[in-house]
């Protein structure tokens, strides 16, 4: 006799499956919030160095373009 299954077994793991689709889905939803997140304060620090850099140097053309950057970047955070 062959190895059938039965419409209940065939529809729990076709649920099964896509349960497993579903949770890895969401954890590479998760992965990327981080980087993104990591990303972000990685850039943020940065240019917060780069500004008060610029401030010590009294470099205003510098700190006026990193700064609209640091504005811009901020907006792209809300």
């Amino acid at each position: 006799m062959k190895n059938e299954k039965s419409y209940t077994e065939i529809m729990k793991a076709r649920t099964m499956h896509k349960m497993k689709n579903e949770v890895e889905s969401m954890l590479d939803v998760y992965i990327q919030m981080i980087l993104d997140e990591a990303l972000y304060k990685r850039k943020r620090d940065l240019l917060e160095q780069k500004i008060n850099e610029a401030i010590d140097t009294r470099n205003k053309t510098l700190f006026m373009s990193l700064s609209k950057e640091y504005q811009e970047l901020a907006k792209f955070a809300q």
